[in-house]
């Protein structure tokens, strides 16, 4: 396609101080060019996407997904997750390893990396596994998984189990200056749970998970990044006492980041309280205590990032009942329209939202894959154009996602992503979205 003239919209970007009324050229699959409104853009001939009362920003980067594929297709395949992902304004995803046979061979991660490329929808990035079939026994080969593709380790779904296996890990992990990404969970204290351990579990009479089971293996895994100076990243944080270690662990100077998902930043264990298995997840939602602590982490820079643990499951599975049914929220499609919810409320700023979804996961991924997370001239031009004051039903009919498992269906969100684009390539775009080739218009008004 030409090049494509983003007019008029509101652009953020926070990772250069930008917050503007103004226009971007993008063309060649880079950013080319930004200007005022009625500044004249460098080149004669353009298409033209008017973003008036639109914000645009940089893509947004995933750095927590679940594609399902190979293994388990009939959850999601990396080309159905692919579209789910542009949907929801992103244009990066690292996706998780517990798939079958798991990402812990070169064959493995260049499976992904090929159907990833047929798709061509979005930027697949892989994340390996830290232990061989995610058995927890022995390491997988961590540098044959990096010089594969791999961007970061992890066995998520499961924890390193044991101290001196994460210690191994995590000295691999400094070698290669790649992070090793655990789930952090006691499973000896969380065994045949499913929902948060406290009053509302045994009221509801089911078997809870205690906040405790996090913050203990958050503590061992800080404390051992600090004891190798390797990096530790801590995936879906959920208690408002692991948001406490992370903020000792890093004053102390710990190498440590952290993510928390929209549906802990969003949602409480009174979503359980009617039975539906759609808000049943692993860390399972928590209490309105700790929500405020991972709120407060966020905008202390405890927490780094926003990533979405897209978990999609069938049907079928989900409705075998509480106990038996399996952990997870599809949460591509929904993951702007519920943040925005703490923007509209006052909890939280835009701009803070947009750092967290683009500029700092492009930080933590490093610049291997070009200049993410910004638009910058010569930086890909992946683009993610929303309008925040939106209203839309959550209709997972029309999902892209296989998964449709999501507490939020038949919710009305206040914030929706109006187009998206990845290396230039318009993937996504909302039906009132038009645009016009329009440079022969431009050149009249000369």
């Amino acid at each position: 396609m030409k090049s494509l003239l983003i007019r008029g919209g509101r652009i953020i970007d926070p990772a250069r101080g930008i917050d503007e009324i103004g226009s971007l050229l993008i063309g060649e699959g880079k950013v080319l060019w930004l200007g005022k409104v009625d500044a004249k853009p460098p080149q004669p001939e353009y298409d033209v996407l008017s973003a008036a009362g639109l914000t645009v920003c940089p893509g947004f980067i995933d750095l927590h997904c679940h594609l399902r594929q190979p293994g388990f297709e009939a959850k999601e395949t990396i080309a159905t997750g692919a579209q789910a992902a542009a949907r929801g304004g992103f244009t990066t995803v690292c996706c998780m390893p517990n798939t079958n046979p798991p990402l812990d061979s070169r064959e493995t991660i260049e499976f992904v990396k090929a159907e990833a490329a047929k798709v061509g929808i979005v930027r697949v990035l892989p994340i390996g596994c830290v232990t061989k079939g995610r058995a927890g026994k022995e390491l997988a080969p961590l540098s044959e998984l990096s010089a594969a593709g791999a961007i970061g380790f992890s066995d998520d779904g499961s924890p390193v189990p044991t101290s001196q296996l994460m210690m191994s890990a995590l000295r691999s992990g400094r070698i290669l200056n790649m992070p090793i990404i655990d789930h952090c969970e006691d499973t000896g204290l969380t065994k045949g749970g499913v929902m948060n351990w406290g009053s509302l579990s045994i009221s509801l009479g089911l078997k809870g998970m205690p906040a405790a089971a996090e913050d203990i293996m958050v503590a061992r895994d800080v404390n051992l990044a600090g004891l190798t100076g390797s990096w530790v990243h801590i995936c879906h944080v959920s208690t408002a006492g692991s948001v406490d270690i992370i903020r000792r662990a890093k004053k102390a100077g710990v190498r440590v980041t952290a993510e928390v998902t929209p549906h802990h930043l969003t949602l409480t264990e009174v979503k359980v309280a009617g039975y539906d298995t759609n808000a049943k997840v692993n860390p399972p939602l928590r209490t309105e205590e700790d929500v405020k602590a991972l709120i407060q982490g966020l905008k202390e820079g405890v927490i780094d990032i926003i990533a979405t643990d897209h978990a999609p499951h069938t049907a079928a599975e989900k409705a075998i009942g509480f106990d038996k049914s399996p952990s997870g929220i599809s949460g591509l499609e929904t993951a702007l329209g519920s943040l925005m919810s703490l923007v509209h409320s006052g909890q939280l700023d835009l701009k803070l939202i947009i750092s967290k979804l683009a500029g700092e996961p492009a930080r933590l991924i490093g610049d291997g894959q070009g200049k993410l997370g910004m638009l910058a001239i010569g930086s890909p031009a992946d683009v993610a154009i929303f309008d925040s004051g939106k209203e839309w039903l959550v209709d997972t009919d029309k999902f892209a996602s296989k998964g449709k498992n999501t507490p939020l269906a038949g919710s009305i969100l206040k914030g929706k992503v109006m187009a998206t684009i990845y290396g230039g390539k318009l993937v996504y775009k909302d039906d009132s979205i038009v645009v016009e080739a329009t440079e022969k218009k431009e050149e009249a008004k000369l």
